[in-house]
């Protein structure tokens, strides 16, 4: 139950994410300590010999070896916090703009630190991962939105897309959609119960998850230190969006009042509670 938990706990912290245009959930799973295993399962569900225990009745097995209960608790957190937090951090997002994303900015800011100690030896093969990581990021964040038609083709492609982007740390699912000119679009299918978009946008998801897990899993485990540093680069050059002081959506350097105050103070607190998290990780580690 302890366990449960704190899984429902990381998805609210991932759903709380991956509503704001610009933040990842991958990154709360990455600082929460559940990223590989997250991979790992969604893997799983897209392996022949999973469905084939299934497809024999062997119902203990695939049970045993789909890691459901961890995904359901994931699920579970991540829709909640859509449910409960969308039209809260709508509401912010719109009326305090610079102090939600200085807590962001922050959160993110301690999540590449705390990472960086997962990659056991920098080399150059790791450096290079890192310096690409951030540029690929830095060109993501800088494109500008297309407008693509609503057909079933590009809607699935919109879903596949997204997903992706959702899973890695510092790549926004909501930024690419927004970027695919389809943020409103399946904002406005959810609203108005328009099943067949949804549909298939959920086709795209579920293509996006089991294809790209694959390819991920792959990666972590053949090349784990360059891929975690390529990771790291997302986070690191997500930075640039997420900056929280702005002038006609660029960046610019604030002059001193109160609301740098309190957004350096949100920044801080931001790093803060990574850091505690990292720290209460540790600790359960160690017990």
């Amino acid at each position: 139950m302890k366990r449960i938990l704190r899984l429902l706990i990381t998805g609210f912290c991932m759903g709380s994410a991956d509503i704001v245009p610009g933040v990842s959930g991958g990154t709360m799973a990455f600082i929460l300590g559940i990223y590989e295993e997250l991979v790992d399962s969604i893997r799983r569900f897209g392996s022949k010999d999973l469905w084939l225990m299934l497809l024999r009745g062997d119902i203990k097995a695939f049970i045993n070896k789909s890691n459901w209960i961890f995904l359901i608790s994931v699920a579970v957190g991540i829709l909640s916090a859509i449910a409960l937090l969308s039209h809260t951090l709508e509401w912010l997002l719109r009326t305090h703009p610079i102090f939600i994303w200085s807590f962001f900015f922050g959160l993110v800011l301690a999540s590449a630190f705390v990472v960086s100690k997962r990659v056991s030896f920098w080399n150059s093969s790791s450096i290079i991962s890192l310096l690409i990581g951030i540029i690929f990021a830095l060109i993501i964040v800088g494109l500008v939105p297309i407008n693509l038609p609503n057909t079933p083709i590009y809607l699935v492609l919109s879903g596949a897309i997204a997903i992706c982007a959702m899973i890695l740390p510092g790549i926004s699912g909501s930024f690419i959609l927004v970027i695919l000119g389809k943020y409103e679009f399946i904002l406005n299918a959810v609203n108005t119960r328009d099943l067949s978009s949804i549909t298939y946008v959920g086709l795209g998801t579920i293509l996006g998850l089991l294809s790209f897990s694959h390819v991920l899993h792959w990666l972590l485990k053949r090349f784990h230190n360059a891929t975690i540093a390529f990771l790291i680069g997302l986070m690191v050059g997500s930075l640039w969006k997420i900056w929280p002081w702005k002038a006609m959506e660029n960046n610019i350097i604030p002059s001193w009042d109160t609301d740098l105050f309190y957004g350096v103070v949100l920044m801080i607190v931001g790093c803060a509670v990574v850091l505690l998290l990292e720290y209460v990780s540790s600790a359960e580690c160690k017990i």
